[in-house]
C-alpha cells in the first residue's frame, strides 16, 4: 500500500463517493423496471454542440434500472448501447474491506501493451474495448449523477469517442466500423499525482457479488452483445468462505462503521449543490479511508484472512485450484 503522505491530499472527494456507493448498494431496494427507453437520434449523436441535452456513458452499477433510475433518481431521454475501444473496464476503485471490496472503473487502452501479469485474472480476459449504455441526459440530471459518484477533485469528466452497437448484437467486432460520436463519461486515473487512495495490484480485489449483480442484470437490462455478458458472467466476486472472514468481517464493521457513517451523514450537511464536499472534508475522509484500509493490511488480514479476494481462487485456466468441495454455477457463483 502507498504511503499515507502520498494518498491523503485530495483523495477524499473519491473515497466520499465510493462510500455513497456502498451505501446505496447495502440499503437499495428493487426499483421498477426500466422503461423501454427509445434510441438516440442519429442527428443526436452526430451533435457536437447540443446544450439541451448531454450524453452519458455507464459502464458498471448505473447500467441497472434499480441503481441509475431508483437510487439516483435519474430519468433519461433515451439511450443507446455502445463500444468504446479506447478503454477498458476495471475494478481498482478501494471499497470497504470484507463487504465492497472495489467499484468499476476504466483504464485508457496502451496501443502497445506489455504482456499482462494477472491474465488469469477472470476480469483481464477482456481484450475488445469497454462496452456500455450511452445515455441522453438533461444538464440536471448529468449534475446529479456526479454529485452522486462524488464527483470533484479525484474524478475526471473526460469526452470519448463511442461506436453504436445494436441490442442483443452476439459479438463485439474488436475494429467498429462506421463514424464515432462524443459522449461524455467520469473516470479515476491511476496515477501517483491523482490522490486516489490506490491498492498495489489494481487487479487483484474482487467485487461483491452483489455489486456485481447490478452490473449483469444492468446489462441484461439493455441487451448488452452476449459475448460481453459472458465476460462480465464470468467474472468471479468476492465470497467469504473461513468463519475467520466472518469474524473478521463483524470486527471490522464494529470498528470502523461509526466513523463511515459519520462521514456519510456530516457529507450530507456540507455537499454543496453540485454534491462537492469542502476541502477539508475530503481531507478527513481520505485519512480515515486510510486508516481503514491500514488497519486491513497490518492487522486483519493478517489475523482474519482475505478481505479483498476469494481465499483459494488463484486459478490459471479453470476451477482446478479451487479448492476442495467448491464448484462454479452457470453465472461464476460459488456452489458449496
Amino acid at each position: 500500500m502507498a504511503s499515507p503522505q502520498a494518498e491523503a491530499p485530495c483523495s477524499g472527494q473519491q473515497l466520499y463517493g465510493s462510500l455513497q456507493k456502498l451505501w446505496k448498494v447495502q440499503t437499495s431496494s428493487s426499483a421498477a423496471l426500466q422503461p423501454k427507453l427509445p434510441q438516440i437520434s442519429p442527428s443526436r449523436l452526430a451533435s457536437t454542440s447540443n446544450e439541451k441535452t448531454i450524453l452519458y456513458l455507464a459502464y458498471g452499477s448505473n447500467l441497472s434500472a434499480q441503481t441509475f433510475l431508483g437510487n439516483r433518481g435519474i430519468k433519461p431521454l433515451s439511450a443507446v448501447n455502445a463500444h468504446i475501444p479506447s478503454l477498458s473496464l476495471t475494478f481498482d476503485l478501494p471499497g470497504i474491506p470484507y463487504i465492497e471490496p472495489c467499484f468499476a472503473n476504466t483504464r485508457y487502452r496502451d496501443t502497445n501493451p506489455s504482456p499482462p501479469t494477472n491474465d488469469d485474472y477472470h476480469k483481464d480476459r477482456w481484450h475488445k474495448g469497454l462496452v456500455g449504455v450511452v445515455y441522453e441526459v438533461t444538464p440536471e440530471d448529468y449534475r446529479t449523477i456526479i454529485a452522486t459518484e462524488g464527483g470533484g477533485a479525484s474524478y475526471q469528466d473526460v469526452v470519448v469517442p463511442c461506436y453504436s452497437l445494436p441490442a442483443g448484437l452476439k459479438t463485439v467486432d474488436p475494429e467498429p466500423k462506421g463514424s464515432p460520436f462524443m459522449a461524455h463519461t467520469l473516470f479515476s486515473p491511476r496515477s501517483s499525482d491523482n490522490g486516489r487512495l490506490q491498492r498495489p495490484d489494481p487487479s487483484y480485489a474482487q467485487a461483491s457479488a452483489r455489486y456485481m449483480k447490478l452490473i449483469t442484470d444492468g446489462g441484461e437490462e439493455h441487451s448488452l452483445p452476449a459475448d460481453y455478458m459472458a465476460f462480465l458472467y464470468n467474472i468471479r466476486s468476492y465470497t467469504i468462505t473461513t468463519y475467520r472472514q466472518k469474524a473478521g468481517q463483524a470486527l471490522f464493521l464494529a470498528v470502523w462503521s461509526p466513523f463511515l457513517l459519520a462521514i456519510l451523514a456530516l457529507g450530507q450537511m456540507v455537499a454543496d449543490g453540485d454534491g462537492k464536499v469542502p476541502v477539508w472534508f475530503a481531507k478527513v475522509t481520505a485519512w480515515i479511508f486510510i486508516g481503514m484500509w491500514g488497519s486491513y493490511d497490518t492487522v486483519y488480514k493478517k489475523a482474519f484472512g482475505d478481505g479483498e479476494r476469494t481465499v483459494g481462487d488463484t486459478d490459471e485456466d479453470g476451477d482446478e485450484e479451487m479448492g476442495v468441495g467448491k464448484q462454479w454455477g452457470e453465472k461464476g457463483e460459488i456452489v458449496l
